[in-house]
């Protein structure tokens, strides 16, 4: 008969085949922890930026169906390339009445920069 020693040492670097009771029992303890340890214990959030305030996202001109607004870049979580513009589309929506249809595209992105070269807000042109 096997020592606990043993059985810890071989369900810890996965040593059962697959079939076998000790396997099965390996999977049930992992199923459990994952669906039933409670939200709390962990604290990771996804990253996102500040609510936007009225300030944050500003009509800067408008022309016939395109309009060019400057969102602060304060309220977007540090974008990554692919993700830029969804998270531009998405403040917008959220920012301003008349677009939370959603129904615009958005033509053009350019990062506006501080004299050290940090993102401080996007100049971002939308068309309906």
């Amino acid at each position: 008969m096997a020592s606990l020693g043993q059985i810890l040492s071989k369900t810890f670097f996965w040593s059962y085949e697959r079939g076998t009771w000790q396997y099965d029992v390996a999977v049930i303890l992992i199923l459990l922890f994952v669906l039933a340890t409670p939200r709390r214990w962990f604290h990771d959030k996804p990253e996102s930026g500040e609510p936007a305030a009225p300030g944050q996202v500003q009509l800067i001109s408008q022309e016939g169906n395109r309009q060019t607004y400057r969102v602060d870049a304060r309220i977007l979580a540090p974008p990554t390339k692919l993700a830029l513009q969804n998270d531009l589309h998405t403040a917008l929506q959220e920012a301003l009445p008349q677009l939370r249809n959603g129904n615009f595209s958005i033509a053009k992105i350019e990062p506006l920069r501080d004299d050290q070269g940090a993102v401080i807000a996007y100049q971002v042109e939308i068309r309906h």
